[in-house]
């Protein structure tokens, strides 16, 4: 038994324990609550991250780049695809000759688009093939219709036929005239003027030089007949490169033969006096291209081949003419009979 204040003091003391009772029974609970979700918690997979959506940026506008017409503007790199000249394949093409220029075929031999301007190089070969062209024209002209006084033994005056006074006068005058032409045009200024603007805007993809020889004279309109457009004018510069080179070779023949035979390149020439024999020529060897040509020269042996349609128009020539061959055979036959039995008896041992 307790003693009575023991009791007393336990009965005044429960709702005090009895509080403390429930707090620590309160705590137990969420402690074990806490526990379990804890575990809950390590218990679960993790979950993935759900990637961020990925925004695609809009692809980047690409302009089409403008195709340029090749007959209103010139393109560098016409021969970029080959590696030969085109006048001689057997040789390589200079590097700074790609096509884009007039005339240019790729053939310089000794290298003088290498050491020099090219713009420099193409008004000096224009200059001169313009010049060479009038002489070519005037030197068998002056033998043909010339007086006899101005000539040297009928041949054109020339530094190396010799000339007369007179005509040393006629040609120092002449050259006077060509040197001041050239003393003011040397540095002449294109931009501005109506070809040179022309020129400016055609080459403009190249260089921005213009084109050599420009002197903005067309008073015949004449730069236009194969088009009035780069292209078109581009060609008829090419036509004219070319015939001067022809005529430079033309007119350094003429003086060498006259100097070296004394007889003047009119007097038993073909091409100065009416005959059959050059337009004989020229059909033959027109006729001639049209079946054969030469095989290529960057490859041995060079030998003469068929055409792509040669041997075709061979057998359509042969096939063609079998006919009238036949008839022609079948006329001649008695007479060739007649020849031969001739013979026979002149050459019979007589008795």
């Amino acid at each position: 038994m307790q003693p009575a204040a023991t009791r007393m003091t336990a009965m005044r003391r429960s709702p005090v324990m009895a509080a403390v009772a429930d707090s620590a029974e309160e705590a137990a609970v969420e402690d074990k609550k806490v526990s379990i979700e804890e575990d809950i918690v390590v218990k679960e997979e993790p979950k993935a991250e759900t990637p961020a959506p990925v925004v695609e940026e809009p692809a980047p506008v690409v302009e089409a780049a403008a195709v340029v017409d090749p007959r209103e503007k010139l393109e560098p790199g016409r021969f970029d695809s080959i590696d030969y000249s085109i006048t001689l394949p057997f040789l390589e093409k200079p590097k700074n000759l790609d096509g884009s220029h007039a005339g240019d075929f790729g053939f310089d031999p000794c290298g003088f688009t290498e050491d020099y301007d090219i713009y420099y190089m193409q008004e000096c070969e224009t200059r001169h093939a313009r010049l060479a062209m009038l002489a070519v024209v005037g030197w068998p002209l002056s033998e043909l219709v010339g007086p006899n006084f101005m000539l040297q033994n009928g041949c054109a005056p020339s530094v190396l036929n010799g000339m007369n006074p007179i005509a040393f006068l006629a040609i120092a005058g002449a050259f006077s005239a060509f040197g001041y032409l050239e003393y003011m045009t040397s540095l002449r200024q294109t931009a501005g003027t109506e070809l040179g603007d022309k020129h400016m805007s055609d080459m403009s993809n190249i260089w921005k030089y213009g084109v050599a020889g420009d002197y903005n004279f067309d008073p015949a309109k004449f730069y236009s007949l194969l088009g009035d457009d780069a292209s078109g004018r581009k060609g008829l510069r090419t036509l004219e490169v070319t015939q001067g080179r022809y005529a430079m070779l033309g007119i350094t023949y003429f003086a060498a033969y006259e100097a070296l035979t004394g007889s003047p390149i009119v007097k038993d020439s073909m091409f100065f006096h009416p005959n059959l024999t050059l337009p004989f020529l020229a059909i033959a060897y027109f006729a001639w291209s049209q079946i054969y040509e030469v095989s290529d020269l960057r490859e041995y042996p060079i030998k003469i081949q068929y055409t792509k349609d040669g041997k075709e128009m061979l057998r359509m020539f042969d096939r063609s003419t079998a006919g009238i061959k036949k008839d022609v055979n079948e006329k001649l036959q008695p007479y060739a009979d007649q020849a031969g039995e001739a013979l026979a008896k002149m050459m019979a041992p007589k008795n």
